[in-house]
């Protein structure tokens, strides 16, 4: 597998504007029962993932914008001490509904920015709305069976519930409420500031 650049300084003067980053988002069609959405963050010349903190940074200000308001989760299902470690050494606040689920409530700004690069390289989900924060005992535990599989019998408690492949370049959002076009209408500001390129593929 070859090496994967970083996309150079996205937020800094030297930035080049040809190679401006690309969120792609548009429908998937996931079967009858499910709505979803998929994002794919690239490089448009190579179509390379966009990686690193200048990934991290953009999908955490999408996952904001998505949940809004609304209280939301980030929820961890694999190598829980790599991720139990990391949040102890920084202070960030965590829950475990049960010994194989790790669950973190809206974390800060910086602390996302800094969860999402260090845990780019697994899979892991994020949900807001309905019983986020208070707990979701029915979910919680069929996360731990079959990880982000449950959320295809959930997500319709919830604003929405998503899946989260940031190495590759990939969020999956199951949401009833959330369409692509309105989707698109919400993230296109919150990242403008990174200069990337909201798009729906032709």
């Amino acid at each position: 597998m070859e090496d994967r650049v970083p996309f150079g300084d996205i937020l800094g003067e030297e930035a080049i504007p040809e190679r401006r980053p690309r969120m792609e988002i548009e429908p998937l069609d996931l079967g009858a029962d499910v709505r979803a959405v998929g994002f794919e963050l690239i490089d448009p010349e190579t179509r390379e993932p966009v990686i690193a903190a200048e990934a991290a940074v953009i999908w955490a200000a999408t996952l904001r914008t998505l949940a809004g308001s609304k209280p939301w989760t980030l929820d961890f299902f694999a190598h829980l001490e790599r991720v139990r470690e990391f949040c102890r050494l920084r202070g960030i606040a965590f829950r475990e509904p049960n010994s194989h689920v790790l669950v973190i409530d809206a974390p800060a700004l910086e602390h996302l920015d800094a969860l999402l690069e260090r845990f780019a390289g697994e899979t892991f989900g994020v949900r807001s709305g309905g019983t986020a924060i208070s707990g979701d005992a029915t979910l919680e535990s069929s996360l731990a069976e079959r990880g982000v599989d449950a959320y295809h019998a959930a997500f319709t408690r919830y604003l929405f519930c998503g899946v989260c492949d940031f190495e590759n370049g990939f969020f999956t959002l199951l949401s009833e409420r959330l369409w692509a076009s309105e989707v698109i209408r919400l993230v296109r500001p919150a990242v403008a500031d990174f200069r990337v390129d909201v798009v729906r593929p032709a």
